[in-house]
């Protein structure tokens, strides 16, 4: 049918059919916008997508953009690895959750930190008093993280770790269990978070300021390339910029640039794009708009392969491929009414997979009141089992590509998110960019205008500003009680006592005289690990050198 055809029948439809339903039943409201703001059309047709070529533009499955994914199979080859987000109290407590979670299917391990150890100080530290276990697990040493790993066979199962400022120290100490457990530095794998940038623009655990911290990462990218070549040397995230309140294009386009900012740096180093950007992974948020989520992925692997092939000039078509970790919605998650939070991850489980995600984890319905339950962590990890062999999604490849709705939608996300891009060059660069706050206001003026929008009602939140329950049940939640907090001090206290001062003094020396070199750092922080000084000793050591990053305090 012709263009010309199309127009005409679609008006033909307006004029007749649906203006004899809108007399009889108006529309909900005047106007429709999606999770971000964006208005959605009443009806999405062929016409929305006549300027897209098939081939080029949608494209199959393995093949370059890869808007419809990485892989020509996907899931029908293999699955999604599967996560639940882990880590709480001490290394011991959450070495029995991992085995849990091992023994009921989970095919990859997500270790959370505690606060302390994001921040770069031991459980003893002053700083750290009240918070030791609450958020992920307290580790101050190779110690620690030898008891965490024990029993984990490290060549058979991945790990991702969500560690940023202090990542080099932690990656470290995985290497060194690596090395007691005989195990292969060739054959391990696994996955550091790494990011630095985003923690300027959102999270907020930083350490040191941007451009040290830019080295590490560096150094971290140079060595794993060459002695560790299975792992993934960072996962550039965007998942803690859409938590801080971004639309999903802003959390689209910053991460893109936090990548190209990773990828000039390693280039300024000399190094050869093919040999490092292969082991790149990213991490996306699966919020709450289903079919906004599906295309942001969509139209992440198609602008990433551009860049990769076009303004890198990488020639490796491993290269050019995005691969991504998807965790559901934490600040989509509600304390009224929590069962309903059950509801909210599966859909936002499902967009990730429709979406393409090669790693998922899915929210625990209690996270929003404490770490999880064994029980609600097992409800998760089931959400995904479910959707991988019973919904039947997992049978066919971006089952929904086609769609005039979706294709339309991947296509305006792709653009505006390379409009950003395109902002940020021109300011000098994702560093340059930080330094001005310009991210930093983006995500701020969408998290207000959003606010706005749900105490207007326009946005309903269910169980929080609509179908609200007075009087609810409080439900069980997990505690981490100050004797483990105490144990854990004790612990980081006895281990100063028993190890060999004097190989520490001369280990932490020669680290902050290296840092003040160009040196790679990373065999001196393994030298460090090795002799058992604590992560916030060999912090300290490179604060010497580097110095702390101090925030404006403006947004």
């Amino acid at each position: 049918m012709s263009v010309d055809k199309l127009r005409q029948a679609y008006k033909a439809w307006q004029e007749k059919t649906l203006k004899n339903a809108l007399e009889k039943q108006p529309e909900r409201c005047e106007t429709f916008t999606n999770l971000s703001g964006r208005p959605i059309e009443r009806l999405y047709t062929p016409l929305d997508v006549e300027q897209m070529d098939p081939v080029t533009d949608i494209g199959t499955p393995g093949d370059y953009p890869y808007r419809r994914g990485i892989h020509p199979t996907m899931y029908r080859s293999k699955l999604w690895t599967m996560r639940q987000f882990s880590g709480f109290a001490t290394a011991a407590e959450t070495n029995k959750r991992l085995h849990y979670l091992l023994e009921h299917g989970q095919t990859g391990l997500s270790i959370a930190f505690h606060m302390p150890t994001l921040m770069g100080y031991d459980s003893d530290n002053p700083r750290a008093r009240g918070e030791v276990g609450k958020c992920g697990v307290a580790i101050d040493s190779l110690r620690d993280m030898e008891t965490l790993l024990n029993g984990i066979p490290l060549e058979k199962v991945t790990t991702s770790m969500t560690t940023n400022a202090p990542a080099s120290i932690l990656f470290s100490m995985y290497l060194a269990v690596a090395e007691k457990q005989k195990a292969s530095w060739k054959k391990i794998s696994g996955t550091i978070q790494n990011d630095i940038l985003k923690e300027y623009i959102a999270q907020k655990t930083w350490i040191y300021p941007p451009n040290p911290s830019l080295r590490l990462i560096t150094d971290i990218i140079e060595f794993a390339t060459k002695e560790v070549p299975r792992w993934n040397t960072i996962s550039i995230s965007g998942y803690h910029i859409r938590e801080a309140g971004s639309t999903a294009v802003q959390e689209l386009a910053f991460t893109l640039a936090d990548g190209i900012c990773y990828v000039e740096r390693c280039l300024e180093r000399g190094m050869d794009i093919d040999e490092f950007a292969p082991r790149l992974s990213f991490f996306f948020n699966a919020h709450n708009d289903f079919f906004e989520e599906i295309a942001k992925y969509r139209a992440a692997r198609s602008l990433w392969a551009k860049i990769a092939r076009e303004r890198f000039k990488a020639k490796n078509p491993r290269s050019w491929k995005l691969r991504f970790h998807t965790q559901t919605a934490g600040c989509s998650l509600t304390a009224q009414q929590p069962y309903n939070n059950v509801v909210r991850v599966t859909i936002q489980a499902l967009a990730g997979v429709l979406g393409g995600t090669q790693s998922l984890h899915t929210n625990s319905l209690d996270e929003t009141l404490a770490l999880p339950t064994q029980e609600a962590v097992t409800i998760a990890l089931r959400t995904q089992q479910i959707i991988a062999h019973e919904s039947g999604v997992a049978d066919t490849v971006d089952p929904l590509a086609g769609s005039y709705f979706l294709e339309s939608l991947t296509h305006t996300m792709e653009k505006e998110a390379m409009a950003y891009i395109e902002k940020i060059d021109a300011m000098g660069g994702m560093v340059a960019a930080i330094e001005n706050q310009y991210p930093q206001k983006e995500i701020a003026n969408a998290a207000y205008q959003y606010q706005k929008e749900v105490e207007a009602k326009r946005k309903v939140i269910v169980g929080v500003n609509k179908y609200v329950m007075e009087d609810e049940e409080p439900i069980e939640t997990l505690e981490i009680t100050e004797a483990m907090e105490k144990a854990q001090i004790a612990n980081v206290q006895r281990l100063r006592q028993e190890r060999d001062q004097s190989k520490v003094d001369i280990a932490r020396r020669t680290l902050t005289e290296k840092a003040a070199t160009k040196e790679n750092l990373l065999p001196y922080i393994l030298d460090c690990v090795r002799t058992y000084c604590t992560l916030g000793e060999i912090v300290d050591s490179m604060k010497e050198v580097f110095g702390e990053y101090r925030d404006p305090g403006d947004y």
